[in-house]
Formats: structure tokens, sequence, C-alpha cells
């Protein structure tokens, strides 16, 4: 490695824009993101840092295996990861954004937001909060584009005098992207809710937070395939949808078989807007059914026992089996 090069890499490893990892006898590390915390995942190979490079038909890379690559930098836990392109069109870059970058306290897509600076959580000045900054924070968690700011919701918190103040343009893939500043701070902490997903829903069902899976990929709503889904992705979509818990999620025949959504293995739903999407023709697809939520005083309860079901609303009844 020539001075030049090694120079650049203590700068930015001294400026927290790297992270390595040693396990065992391999290492890694996160480079070219905002934080440390986030980034392109490198291998050192024979004492050379190399970008790690899946091929097509070897996507060895999972979210299971990326959580651990964020434990172990001391960067909390994954928030997504995303598979991108080379220049060879069956090779990938394995990019990763680690839990210690932003967070909405209160719900999956809304509340009091804060950011991880310095090793701890700060909030973010309400007043140096505008609708760019929230565009890029509801498309790094996932969430659908932002409906509010809400930040007189959730008053006044300890926060450190000063605090950062984003700068974002609305297209960046990550909040710590954007350019930032220090500003005096405020005392009021910036909120904001996300709306659904806008490319996931439930139809068919007796309401909105029951039925059949469908999602929505470059334009086109299809079915998902009941192969791909499991019981964390089913919790996540009934949060997404902002439907309460989940109860049931079942594989049901397509007859005859159609054209469906098939899933990249390593999406278990939080990182869904980031994990490859492709038509696969299956045999089966998915229903879930969740909860449902508390709106405006009135309970809405889906019960089910065998296959029969009801709906009641401001009380409960009793639901036999037939």
């Amino acid at each position: 490695m020539d001075h030049p090069t090694l120079m650049l890499l203590v700068t930015l490893c001294s400026s927290g824009l790297c992270a390595e990892l040693h396990s065992g006898s391999e290492e890694f590390r996160l480079v070219g993101g905002a934080s440390r915390c986030t980034g392109r995942l490198e291998r050192k190979v024979l004492e050379e840092w190399e970008e790690e490079v899946e091929d097509y038909d070897n996507l060895s890379w999972n979210l299971e295996r990326v959580d651990d690559v964020c434990k172990s930098l001391d960067c909390g836990s994954v928030v997504s990861m995303r598979r991108t392109e080379t220049s060879s069109r069956f090779e990938f870059i394995v990019e990763i954004i680690c839990s210690d970058s932003i967070r909405l306290v209160n719900h999956l897509c809304s509340g009091r937001l804060e950011v991880m600076l310095n090793g701890s959580w700060s909030s973010v000045n309400e007043d140096d909060f505008d609708q760019q900054d929230a565009e890029v924070v509801c498309r790094e968690l996932g969430c659908g584009p932002p409906s509010g700011l809400q930040g007189a919701l959730y008053g006044e918190t300890e926060a450190p005098e000063w605090s950062r103040e984003f700068l974002c343009e609305g297209h960046e893939s990550a909040l710590l992207k954007c350019r930032s500043s220090v500003q005096k701070y405020s005392g009021k902490a910036a909120g904001l809710t996300c709306s659904d997903s806008g490319n996931i829903r439930l139809v068919g069902g007796d309401h909105r937070c029951a039925g059949t899976l469908k999602m929505k990929n470059k334009g086109e709503w299809k079915l998902v395939g009941g192969y791909y889904i499991n019981m964390r992705f089913a919790e996540f979509v009934c949060k997404l949808m902002d439907c309460g818990s989940l109860i049931t999620v079942r594989r049901r025949e397509l007859t005859p078989r159609e054209a469906v959504w098939g899933l990249d293995s390593s999406c278990d739903g939080s990182n869904l807007t980031e994990c490859r999407k492709y038509l696969r023709t299956e045999m089966d697809f998915t229903e879930i059914t969740c909860s449902g939520k508390n709106i405006d005083g009135s309970f809405n309860v889906f019960l089910q026992v065998r296959t029969f079901s009801l709906i009641q609303q401001n009380n409960v009844v009793p639901v036999f089996s037939l």
C-alpha cells in the first residue's frame, strides 16, 4: 500500500468514517458512509482491504450475518442491508446501515427523532429540521413518505447545549450522508410521522389489517410468494401498516400458477425497501391477519377460530368454532 493511500485510510478512520471487525482470522470494516457504522463492507485479505463481493449464485450475506458485524463493530444492530450491482451484472457489493445511526422513539415510523452522535443518542433541534430532512429519515427507516412534522407533540427534552443541523436535499439515502453543521439547541425536539410504506397492502380480508399480501415493485402490484414469508416478516408488515400485532400468517395454494414477487433470502421486513425482489412463477401465496388497532376510542378486533372469523366494533363478543 503506498503512503498517500495509507495516510487517507488513517484520516478516514480517525474521523470516524470507518470501523473494523476482527473475527477470528477474518477482519471486516465499513467504509464510505457518513458515520463509522454505515457504508460498504470490506474484508481484509493478505493485509489488503477489498470490497466484499457476492456472486449472483452465491448470496452468502444475510441479515443475521450482517447483524453480527454491526454488534462486533459496537454499532448496535442492523437497520438495513443493500446489494448494489458492480460493473459485472452478476456481482454485488454489500452496503450496511447499523442502528447506531437514527431512530424514532415511539413507533416504527413515527416519533421523536434521535441520532447517534459520539456514542450517545441525541434529539434533533426542531427549528433546524425540515421536509427534506424528513424525507431522508423516512426513506432510511424503510417507511413511506413523511406525512407530518410533529415536534411540538414531544415537548422539551434533555439534550446538549449544541445539536447538529442536517442540511439534506431530499435525495440522500441516509441522514448522516447529508451535509450538517452545529447549532444551538432550542430544547424542542424534532418529531415526525412517516406514512405507511406505500408498497405493501393486505387485500380481500374482512378488514384492512387482514388479507392477501401484495407488494408493489417497479410500479407493479403482485402477490408475494408464501415460501418467502416468515413470522418476523409478517410481524413487521403488521407494524408497518399500523395494524397492531400478528395473529396468523398462512401459505395458500395458488391455482393456476402465476407470477408473484419472490424476495431475497436476506429480507426480513425491516429492510423492505432495500431487499431484492424478483418475479417467480409459484404455486402459493401469503395471507396475513393482524390484530387491528384502537381508533378514536373504539376497538377493532379480529378473532379467528378454525375457519370462522368476525370483526366486532366497540366490544368483543364470543366467537365459537364451527
